[in-house]
């Protein structure tokens, strides 16, 4: 089960400035003798919002809507007939601003302004919601015990808490899982690092010390994060991240020329680098408290399922591409590992000089 506790922003009693745009894009009357065109805007300031009373010509509104006779307008019974047809062509032509923020006006009626020789559309317009104005405070018991302290704002409208038991295990892992994966196929760095590190290919055995290093080294850095044992700042993680990118790189064009193949240490140092930005997204996403170790492990699955999906995408391709045509493997193995180097070289010189926020 999946509590969800949301908020509602306070309502706003006073707006600094009020601003009315008027565009009613009346079509210029015929070549005949008629009364002159106006309409009237009757505002009325609330608590809530701002009721809008707009009365238009009956020339006007009976050109807008294209009735033969004006005469249709002319009596309750008829402009309510036309009572869709009015809102629909008059209403989104009469525009309310507060404070340069623009007011949706729900429109909900028509009537007969005989007086004035036109009909009168009403409506309300609601004051939009103010950031940063309330903060609510919510605490949650179990029996007398404090289970959870949580602050609701516009920013933060609500928070996940999973309840005890089975059903809620299995909640916090399908949720954790499914955000483990999505990370990684939306985390471009870690997709190129890990096809940096198949390129050069291999049998069964030393795909899987490649792989289970990685692993093994990530899942360490991203417990100790989640956990706050150690928690290095993002602005040294990104560009790392982004050096061990060039480096994987780097060392496939080395291998190439005769060097060892060195990719499971590499993949095992560099796991510890990239664990720390795993952590870094879980921590956005947020860690519930009361399966803490349930959602750790479970975000971990969710990353590694990621990853198996990226090898097994791409391995079987680079193992026929190199049946098929070895000559072609080789340039393809160096051209990729260059553009694995490039890639991580933009992605430092933008993490280095250009952080994003």
């Amino acid at each position: 089960m999946r509590a969800r506790v949301p908020f509602s922003g306070a309502r706003i009693t006073r707006w600094a400035g009020l601003a009315i745009v008027v565009a009613l894009l009346l079509a210029a009357p015929p070549a005949r003798a008629h009364d002159v065109s106006y309409s009237y805007a009757d505002l009325v300031l609330g608590r809530d919002g701002c009721q809008v009373r707009l009365t238009v010509h009956r020339n006007d509104a009976a050109r807008l809507i294209a009735v033969s006779s004006i005469e249709s307008l002319e009596t309750e019974a008829g402009v309510a007939r036309q009572t869709t047809a009015l809102i629909r062509e008059i209403g989104p032509g009469f525009k309310l601003s507060a404070d340069e923020r623009p007011l949706a006006i729900a429109w909900s009626g028509v009537a007969l302004r005989a007086e004035r020789r036109g009909v009168e559309l009403r409506g309300m317009a609601a004051w939009p919601r103010e950031h940063n104005l309330h903060e609510t405070y919510v605490n949650v018991y179990q029996r007398e015990r404090l289970l959870r302290q949580e602050v609701l704002t516009d920013e933060k409208p609500a928070f996940d808490m999973y309840t005890a038991g089975a059903q809620g295990l299995w909640a916090v892992a399908v949720t954790f899982i499914g955000a483990g994966i999505h990370h990684i196929f939306i985390g471009p760095d870690h997709i190129l690092f890990v096809i940096g590190l198949l390129l050069l290919g291999g049998g069964l055995m030393r795909i899987l010390k490649i792989v289970s290093g990685f692993t093994i080294a990530h899942s360490i850095t991203l417990a100790l994060a989640a956990l706050g044992v150690l928690r290095p700042p993002s602005r040294v993680i990104e560009p790392l991240i982004a050096l061990s990118i060039v480096y994987v790189g780097l060392a496939n064009l080395r291998a190439r020329g005769g060097s060892g193949d060195r990719r499971g240490w590499i993949a095992f140092g560099f796991g510890f680098v990239h664990g720390f930005g795993f952590a870094s997204v879980l921590m956005q996403f947020g860690l519930p408290r009361e399966a803490l170790g349930v959602s750790l492990a479970a975000f971990n699955i969710g990353v590694e399922i990621g990853q198996a999906c990226i090898v097994l995408a791409v391995l079987p391709l680079l193992a026929l591409l190199r049946q098929r045509s070895p000559s072609l493997s080789l340039r393809t193995v160096a051209a990729g590992s260059w553009g694995v180097v490039l890639a991580g070289g933009w992605w430092f010189v933008e993490r280095v000089f250009f952080p994003a926020g």
